[in-house]
């Protein structure tokens, strides 16, 4: 396994770890969780400090400094002459990016035992950026999802951005220790002899610690989300990306004009198509699209089948071609009369998907389906 110049640096340094103390977010609190996934960092060489001469001792520095110089290991992107971004992104980069820009398949590597060359660790490295990083990095460097003229007009039906990520590791930063009330049936008073003494304010030391703790909560809430995140591009979404390849390059052995994709058991698929679907066009031109996805409920041999229609886009609800609205939130007996087909069992009210009993059953729901 090939290691990047710092890399081969975290080997022999003192690993301790510096990062900025007082309000954080959720760039450097991930930024902090992927260092100490290196083998080099253990869980307790995290130092929380602004003070340039303790931070001059750190082997790593992240989120403050004022300096990115990846040989020195010093990973901030707040200087005004910034603007690094990931390949073939045009994102400006956060500590959590930088970070996960020099490490990242080190990291991955070592969470899933592949090779740091393998082209598979390179399809993950980016596939983890552009699902998850990036918008951490947009986050941080208050950059939106949409441009203003686009949006300037809009008015959020409610709000949602108390459930983000970023959201909850901001709440992390208020300490939300309670003390709790006098009692109502309190008889005592101030000059009371037998008054216990108030207690002492926390000093700066102990309220260091408790922000410290918090901020700890927040790199875990980040890191283990992760964690979780690769794992399930590793272990499913890797896989079914050369069952979705094979069975895109034998879509016409289903239909003359490639309209269908079959799978054999369910498969996430939506990103891989896209992906070849973009790839075909840009390297041949084809310009047929797959309309329908069939597909097993289950992997049992009795298991009833779907007919899923393909969205216009990954994240859209429109499909490029429902099925018929004459089928539309019909069941059973009275759907097969109207469809022509036997055996079917639904067809949703949206016509984004239906089933019926098996397999022959749904390959002419979509023929049927793509004809009209």
């Amino acid at each position: 396994m090939s290691t990047s110049p710092s890399s081969k640096r975290l080997k022999t340094s003192p690993p301790l770890i510096g990062t900025h103390n007082g309000h954080f977010h959720a760039d450097e609190a991930l930024a902090i969780y992927l260092l100490r996934l290196l083998p080099a960092y253990t869980p307790n060489t995290l130092l929380r400090t602004r003070d340039p001469a303790l931070l001059a001792t750190c082997h790593a520095v992240v989120d403050v400094g004022g300096e990115y110089d990846p040989p020195r290991n010093r990973y901030d992107h707040h200087q005004r002459t910034f603007s690094t971004t990931f390949p073939q992104k045009h994102t400006k980069l956060s500590s959590a990016g930088l970070v996960y820009l020099h490490f990242g398949k080190n990291i991955i590597a070592q969470r899933t035992g592949r090779d740091v060359e393998s082209e598979d660790v390179d399809i993950l490295w980016r596939k983890l950026y552009a699902e998850f990083i990036e918008a951490i990095d947009a986050n941080d460097n208050g950059i939106s999802v949409y441009p203003a003229s686009e949006t300037a007009r809009l008015e959020k039906r409610f709000n949602d951005s108390g459930i983000t990520l970023s959201s909850l590791v901001s709440d992390l930063n208020n300490d939300f220790s309670i003390t709790a009330p006098p009692s109502d049936n309190s008889t005592t008073t101030a000059t009371d002899s037998h008054d216990p003494p108030n207690p002492p304010p926390p000093s700066s030391s102990d309220a260091q610690a408790a922000e410290d703790a918090r901020f700890l909560a927040a790199s875990e809430l980040m890191g283990t989300t992760f964690l979780r995140k690769l794992n399930g591009y590793h272990t499913s979404w890797l896989p079914a990306r050369s069952t979705v390849l094979a069975a895109y390059e034998s879509r016409f052995e289903n239909d003359a004009q490639g309209r269908f994709l079959v799978f054999r058991d369910p498969t996430p698929w939506k990103d891989h198509l896209y992906s070849f679907e973009s790839l075909s066009l840009s390297t041949q031109g084809n310009q047929s699209q797959v309309l329908y996805i069939l597909y097993p409920e289950s992997v049992e041999p009795s298991s009833k089948w779907r007919v899923q229609a393909v969205p216009v886009s990954r994240d859209s609800f429109e499909s490029r071609k429902a099925l018929p609205e004459e089928w539309r939130g019909l069941r059973d007996e009275e759907l097969s009369a109207k469809s022509g087909v036997e055996g079917c069992v639904f067809v949703h009210a949206s016509g984004f998907i239906g089933g019926n009993v098996n397999e022959r059953g749904v390959r002419e729901m979509a023929r049927r389906a793509a004809e009209m």
